[in-house]
């Protein structure tokens, strides 16, 4: 049986990110569901993820991005028979690790000179990447008009979402990891995404040249490619 896979989103996106990785996946007959993650505090969001996967019959491959990784780190391990976690371009945190401390850990990371704040009445802040630094920032390789779009539609993630220390039983650690990312990444270090790659001992890790954050975007046959590879593991188990 063919595992479901569930696409998380990070910050400054949204479900529609996955829109080329979708099409290359339905194309090879997996279901897939692009989860709606609401990046207000890791752990609700996590819990919010949990609880979609806990409605899934059968087995369920975890992809994530950027924030969206240290969301399905967090997903409880009961959830659902979960074969695997896919890292795109995202963060996998150690407990007590967040995704502002991982980000910084590495030099090289231009987000926080390219984020605005918005004051909510629940004593929270919103951060988005300012319009006109969106491409450079978040999307290098993807064309203008896409990037604007992109823009347009980003999803703001509260500051203290970014700032809340991962929880004690990262998935990775007892489940198996694929990670790929850029080599251009603005907002994790290319060096932070191979360190929690290595320390999350993944099965592959793949760096594509010249590729900026939005991995999945730019490059969704790469991304489904090694979606596949981890999907297949549960097929051959």
């Amino acid at each position: 049986m063919k595992p479901t896979i569930v696409l998380v989103h990070g910050a400054f996106a949204e479900s529609a990110s996955w829109d080329g990785v979708i099409d290359v996946l339905e194309q090879d007959d997996y279901r897939v569901v692009a989860a709606a993650n609401p990046l207000r505090g890791l752990a609700a969001d996590a819990q919010a993820i949990t609880d979609l996967v806990s409605t899934i019959d059968g087995p369920v491959l975890l992809v994530g991005h950027s924030y969206g990784g240290a969301v399905i780190t967090n997903v409880a391990a009961d959830a659902a028979e979960i074969t695997g976690l896919v890292y795109v371009a995202a963060f996998a945190p150690e407990p007590g690790e967040s995704a502002f401390t991982l980000s910084a850990m590495f030099p090289g990371s231009t987000l926080g000179d390219a984020l605005e704040e918005t004051s909510r009445d629940d004593g929270t802040t919103d951060l988005t990447i300012v319009r006109e630094k969106f491409h450079a920032q978040f999307c290098a390789d993807v064309p203008e008009a896409q990037a604007r779009r992109m823009a347009a539609t980003q999803r703001p993630v509260t500051r203290e979402a970014l700032l809340e220390p991962s929880g004690e039983h990262p998935l990775w650690r007892t489940h198996p990891s694929w990670f790929v990312f850029g080599e251009e990444d603005r907002n994790i270090p290319e060096a932070a995404e191979r360190y929690m790659a290595k320390r999350a001992q993944a099965r592959r890790i793949v760096d594509i040249p010249g590729a900026s954050h939005a991995v999945s975007v730019a490059h969704p046959h790469a991304t489904a490619h090694l979606i596949r590879e981890a999907a297949a593991l549960r097929l051959v188990a």
